[in-house]
């Protein structure tokens, strides 16, 4: 089997890599500035910089849904791939935010999974799509990592309360899930929604997050009354400060049913949110 890995050097990607190697598929590991030395690696890059390929018995994208879209519908590949794909639950949650900019992802992600399962649909090629909440995991993500080392840095913690339920899903989980569709029949022509093991408030997650920190840190719990006056302040906040009552959880009974995955409880330690040397 051979596929074509696009993110490779995401979080997602950094625990796929080793499944797929130790399964022994043959990778190709698409990269604008790739190493040099390991062959697997490929120059190119979504949507308009993509190399010639071969043929090709899946892709697997976690990457920007869009660009692999685009791509996908400018290009006629050789055989007929199984595309797996990560979206991701925002394109609902931020469905009707008071945000511009927050609607607008969320319709392009929206016009993204439509795009691509319209596009493989015409060309008889296999796709599955990962819709996941919250990902951390791999220290790369734009959410809780910076509040760590922030609040690592500066010995205080500032967080939000909220009432919504959050479940985070470790990027380690959506890993095994893509890898867990490759070889099962009835993931094909699915969207699976994917979030963590816990569900649980917005506070008590961000009390987690402090108690992981690692070193000595003050909490510093933001009522909502001070977050609506920042939010009037900073209009770009105002759309996470207004979820902060909603859930942002996922249905895992597909994704646990169908492909026998179960993603962990969400219990950071120290370790949770170092990047990868």
């Amino acid at each position: 089997m051979t596929v074509l890995v696009i993110g490779a050097t995401s979080q997602i990607g950094h625990f796929l890599l080793p499944r797929l190697r130790d399964a022994g598929i043959d990778m190709l590991l698409l990269s604008r500035n790739p190493p040099a030395g390991d062959p697997s690696w490929i120059r190119g890059g979504l949507p308009d910089a993509m190399p010639e390929l071969p043929r090709l018995d899946a892709i697997l994208c976690a990457g920007p849904l869009n660009c692999l879209a685009a791509w996908l519908s400018a290009t006629h590949l050789k055989g007929h791939p199984h595309v797996i794909a990560t979206s991701s639950m925002s394109a609902e949650t931020k469905r009707h935010s008071d945000v511009p900019a927050e609607r607008e992802l969320a319709q392009v992600l929206r016009d993204a999974e439509t795009v691509l399962t319209a596009t493989c649909a015409s060309r008889g090629m296999p796709w599955t799509v990962f819709r996941p909440t919250l990902v951390y995991g791999a220290g790369m993500d734009q959410s809780l990592t910076p509040m760590v080392r922030g609040g690592a840095r500066r010995r205080i913690f500032p967080y939000p309360m909220g009432k919504g339920r959050r479940q985070p899903v470790h990027a380690e989980d959506i890993a095994q899930a893509m890898f867990a569709a490759l070889g099962c029949a009835r993931a094909r022509g699915h969207v699976f929604p994917i979030g963590g093991g816990d569900r649980f408030t917005a506070t008590e997650m961000f009390r987690r997050v402090h108690r992981s920190v690692g070193t000595m840190t003050l909490p510093l719990p933001l009522p909502r009354v001070f977050l609506g006056l920042a939010a009037l302040a900073w209009p770009r906040i105002k759309g996470s400060v207004g979820r902060l009552d909603s859930d942002l959880i996922a249905d895992n009974t597909d994704l646990e049913s169908l492909l026998e995955v179960h993603p962990r409880p969400f219990r950071p330690d120290p370790s949770t949110w170092r990047r990868p040397g």
